[in-house]
């Protein structure tokens, strides 16, 4: 380590360094360690004996004094200043200057050794202590008080790129966000008419993806900070978190000087993010949404970025807005393909197919497919089938109350339909496993109904196994099946309903899963006529849904008992519709023959007379479970027994009895 570095090094303790010492390749570095010379000979001789002359001046302090607007004598404080925490022989002489131990100089001294001196350099207001260069500590005379460098400012003048540390918790520095090359062009596009812009501009990024929305904010700082950035280490923006901002007050005035200093120094951009959030796209606390605006309004920045908050109304700003999108099927697909394949060696036919599935059924932002593979590669056995696992895993969703993900693991052997209601089902399936090659690739987009989702509803008593059937399609396209719970969903209060269906369709969209409304009635029920506010606003309601829906992109599925309780609106835009009929005696039968496991112990049971009972799927699968257990707690094989007693408790739970002819079949 060397010596500049080791005093710059907060955990240790050397003293001052000798900048003599530091290699004279660099250049900041040896004029930096002349002006200190200087400085000795007038601490020495005094200002009319010094026998030096000034020495060219440090290409680091010239470049800060002139983009802070500092006069030659406020430059050569802040140097003054500087200079006793690099050097152990100016430390020494400038206590003895000042009668006491500590090292650190007066204002008074400043004026005595150094040329052009005023006494407003220490105004409040002035460059020295409007950007917290210097801090005249303590109390008392002004002319007294010992000026300390910022940390910052010292490191920076010593050579380091400039640190804000002065920001910590604030500042998310270190962020790189891979872009879909649509979203690089929208970056490169508004760069370009920032960097025409005469007046202070604030661009607004908006859109779902905040994380990609911090992507354009940062190639945008990138080809902004080119033109002025005194350092090629600097990063190219100044990434504030709006939750961390302090409330309104001196603290976040400190932090408006401090950012636009840095961007002044360095030619960072300041951007505002607001991180994504659990819940709806996220409402600020007010006193952070205030800090945000007063912060936008402090800023002399020419140009300020905001990520996920409002810059509607920044004061003395002229507003550019833009909205990142996430990339279409086509883009993810090439995305997919370069993440998997960076050398261009050529990709695995297998792996291909499963990429072009993933870029179909989950729309994900380049940052996520680029972390996803990782993962996988990082797996012992990264196989084309694993891709997919861990892509169904990374994008699960998590709704909170508002629905629940169900257990998919069912099969096209489980369902038990009459003839052509299978091929129905296979039939949806193919529909969205395909859909990106048929309306994109082939162009049927164009001429049908666009690039739209598919939906489905299924009608039928319950139990008749329209459940079993939205699972089977969901294992069949190896996505997550969500049911949506319709009692946290539905709201009494006016437009939380909206809100609450808008987080819905956003995460399932993101997430790539299948949405499942059951009772679908409730959500989807028919408008009525308009008598007061209230009917108004469930009208409301309804014409929200049915807009999300056409825009869905995934596969929604609703269940109902009543099909004509459905708004027409709704019928006409699904894609399938299909009754879930009570099962016929033949179907029963076929019901009870697959209900019980193949290591279920039987004794005695006849799914051909079992099946003269008219029982649904579900209300089947009831008696058969709690059968189960009931031999289980026994210690035998299931019985027509136990099956009798799992009967009369099936039919107590729907409030009827068992009939002659149900006891007789099972006696």
């Amino acid at each position: 380590m060397s010596p500049a570095a080791a005093h710059l090094d907060p955990d240790l303790d050397t003293g001052p360094v000798d900048v003599g010492s530091i290699a004279p390749t660099d250049v900041a570095a040896r004029t930096l360690a002349e002006e200190l010379a200087w400085l000795r000979d007038r601490l020495v001789q005094g200002p009319d004996d010094a026998a030096r002359r000034r020495p060219t001046r440090s290409t680091r302090l010239d470049h800060l004094a002139g983009a802070l607007d500092m006069s030659s004598f406020e430059r050569d404080t802040l140097l003054l200043a500087a200079a006793v925490e690099l050097d152990g022989e100016l430390a020494r002489l400038v206590a003895e200057a000042c009668d006491g131990s500590d090292p650190r100089p007066t204002f008074g001294l400043a004026l005595q050794v150094l040329d052009d001196g005023h006494w407003d350099a220490l105004a409040p207001d002035g460059p020295l202590r409007r950007w917290r260069l210097v801090d005249p500590g303590g109390t008392g005379i002004l002319a007294t008080r010992r000026l300390r460098v910022d940390e910052d400012v010292l490191h920076h003048l010593a050579g380091l790129p400039l640190a804000l540390h002065g920001l910590d918790g604030l500042v998310e520095d270190g962020v790189v966000v891979p872009l879909a090359p649509s979203q690089q062009r929208r970056a490169d596009h508004a760069a370009a008419a920032l960097g025409v812009a005469e007046a202070p501009t604030c661009l607004r990024i908006d859109g779902v993806d905040r994380v990609a929305g911090l992507g354009v904010a940062l190639r945008v700082a990138t080809h902004l900070a080119d033109r002025a950035s005194a350092s090629p280490d600097d990063p190219p923006a100044i990434v504030l978190s709006v939750p961390a901002l302090p409330p309104p007050g001196p603290e976040l005035m400190r932090v408006a000087a401090l950012v636009d200093r840095a961007q002044r120094l360095t030619g960072r951009v300041p951007v505002l993010l607001q991180p994504p959030a659990g819940r709806s796209p996220g409402d600020l606390a007010p006193d952070r949404t205030e800090s945000a605006r007063r912060l936008l309004g402090t800023l002399t920045a020419p140009v300020v970025a905001t990520v996920g908050t409002s810059a509607s109304a920044a004061p003395g700003r002229v507003v550019q807005s833009i909205e990142v999108v996430r990339p279409r099927a086509p883009e993810r697909r090439d995305l997919w393909r370069r993440a998997l394949d960076p050398d261009d060696a050529g990709i695995e036919p297998q792996l291909g197919a499963v990429a072009d599935e993933l870029a179909h059924h989950h729309r994900l932002a380049a940052h996520e497919i680029t972390t996803i593979v990782r993962r996988w590669e990082a797996g012992a056995a990264p196989r084309p089938e694993a891709l997919r696992r861990v892509t169904r895993a990374s994008t699960r969703v998590d709704l909170d109350d508002l629905a629940r993900r169900l257990d998919t693991g069912a099969t096209w052997d489980d369902l038990v339909l009459p003839d052509g209601h299978v091929e129905v089902l296979r039939d949806l399936a193919r529909r969205v496993r395909h859909r990106a090659v048929v309306h994109t690739d082939w162009g049927f987009g164009d001429t049908t109904r666009g690039d739209v989702g598919t939906s489905a509803l299924f009608v039928g008593d319950s139990g008749t196994g329209k459940t079993l059937a939205a699972r089977v399609v969901a294992q069949e396209l190896g996505l997550d099946l969500y049911r949506v719970d319709l009692s946290a969903t539905v709201d009494k209060y006016i437009g939380e309903t909206e809100k609450n269906v808008s987080r819905i369709f956003d995460a399932a969209e993101a997430g790539g899963v299948v949405l499942l409304f059951d009772e679908a009635d409730a959500l989807f029920g028919r408008r009525g006529e308009v008598r007061d506010g209230q009917d108004r606003y469930a009208n409301l309601e309804v014409a929200h849904l049915l807009q999300r829906m056409e825009t869905y992109r995934g596969l929604a599925i609703l269940t109902t008992n009543l099909k004509s309780n459905v708004d027409k609106a709704f019928l006409r835009r699904l894609t399938v519709v299909l009754g879930f009929p009570f099962p016929g005696q033949h179907e029963r039968a076929e019901i009870w023959r697959r209900v019980f496991p193949p290591g279920a112990p039987l004794e005695g049971v006849d799914p051909g007379r079992l099946s003269g009972m008219a029982l649904t799927g579900g209300a089947i699968a009831s008696i058969a479970l709690a059968a189960a257990f009931a031999a289980a707690e026994d210690g035998t094989a299931i019985t027509p027994d136990h099956l009798r007693r799992a009967a009369r408790l099936e039919a107590a739970k729907h409030d009827r009895v068992l009939t002659d002819h149900d006891r007789a079949v099972l006696a």
